[in-house]
């Protein structure tokens, strides 16, 4: 399959070359899969109405058919077709996140999309992404778009369309460049359906900013429980790995670089991934600034990049820092623990 690439400018006098989206809006109606950017990640939308349609989404990605997937839409009315039931608590957070990196889960409204959007759960996850490319695709398309990342599946999440044509080239219709992304990290998933919300997945929306709205929010347990059925995207499987096996290292400088040492010794490239506060502090064969830990949105904004440079440089091995999980540092480490598969090593003090 030939892959088309469309370039967008969404800055030019404030306003998107419209011919190519709309172009890339004829394919979405036809049921092909089409790459597209958000203010967090690349997206891999499809029509979300359609059986033919999002099974691309699965055979491009290698995605585990259990997994749901993100219904994405350009206008709040468009809500009104997929749920019924609208909770006061998901109201408030509508006005104040919308748009922006926040998924709400809904009941789902019976036959409004295909049932391998939702893997045969009661409830579907909504989000109207802060992009305007994005919102232009989906309106210009008239449909609600499901889209995951625009990734193979268990690889760093893609935060260019470069990194989506390394991932995807051929296997889709089509990917629409527009640029880089802004935050970094996928959308924080809250479920409002029950008597208390719960955050199901830590992202772009910290839980301190959800509370300043809403009031108290649980963390859902089930991040950690494997053998329970996924309710939102990245509560399940293996996920943003680099190839080379990565170790959360929980220590000092001292420590970590005794670790590099060790592995060097041994005979393996070794890389390490850093803040820009401890960057200059390592002796590795790589060492990569993921960004300020006086400003963890830095390090939001690089850390798929960083992860996917680590292959980039054919490393063997690669420690990473930890970092503080305030904030949208809970969102950093729930990607770092995933992309490590849960591998951490602590310094015995």
């Amino acid at each position: 399959m030939k892959t088309v690439c469309w370039s967008v400018d969404k800055i030019e006098d404030n306003k998107i070359n419209y011919p190519q989206l709309e172009e890339a809006a004829r394919f979405l109606q036809n049921n092909e899969v089409v790459a597209f950017p958000t203010e967090t990640v690349y997206g891999l939308g499809a029509n979300a109405q359609s059986d033919e349609a999002v099974s691309k989404i699965f055979a491009a990605k290698g995605r585990p058919a259990d997994n749901p997937l993100i219904v994405h839409i350009s206008d709040v009315n468009q809500l009104r077709e997929l749920s019924t039931v609208i909770p006061e608590k998901s109201e408030q957070l509508m006005n104040a996140f919308w748009p922006g990196p926040l998924t709400l889960i809904f009941q789902k409204k019976a036959g409004a999309v295909s049932e391998l959007v939702t893997a045969g759960l009661d409830t579907i996850a909504v989000r109207m992404p802060d992009h305007p490319v994005a919102l232009a695709l989906i309106s210009a398309a008239d449909l609600p778009i499901a889209a995951p990342s625009a990734n193979r599946s268990g690889k760093p999440s893609p935060t260019t369309a470069n990194h989506v044509r390394t991932d995807l080239d051929g296997s889709i219709a089509g990917i629409v460049d527009g640029g880089p992304t802004g935050v970094g990290l996928e959308s924080t998933v809250v479920d409002c359906t029950g008597k208390t919300p719960v955050i199901l997945r830590p992202g772009g929306v910290s839980k301190e900013e959800i509370e300043a709205v809403i009031g108290k929010v649980e963390i859902d347990q089930a991040l950690m429980r494997l053998e329970e059925k996924p309710k939102s995207p990245g509560m399940k499987y293996k996920h943003y790995a680099p190839s080379a096996p990565l170790f959360l290292a929980d220590g000092d400088q001292k420590w970590i670089q005794a670790l590099v040492n060790e592995k060097r010794n041994e005979g393996f490239k070794v890389g390490v991934l850093t803040s820009t506060e401890s960057y200059p502090q390592y002796d590795a064969d790589i060492v990569l600034d993921c960004g300020s830990r006086f400003d963890l949105t830095t390090v939001a904004h690089n850390l798929f990049h960083t992860l996917r440079s680590f292959d980039e440089e054919q490393v063997d091995i690669i420690f990473s820092e930890v970092f503080p999980e305030e904030g949208v540092g809970a969102a950093i480490m729930n990607r770092l623990d995933k992309a490590a598969g849960h591998k951490w090593l602590r310094q015995n003090i």
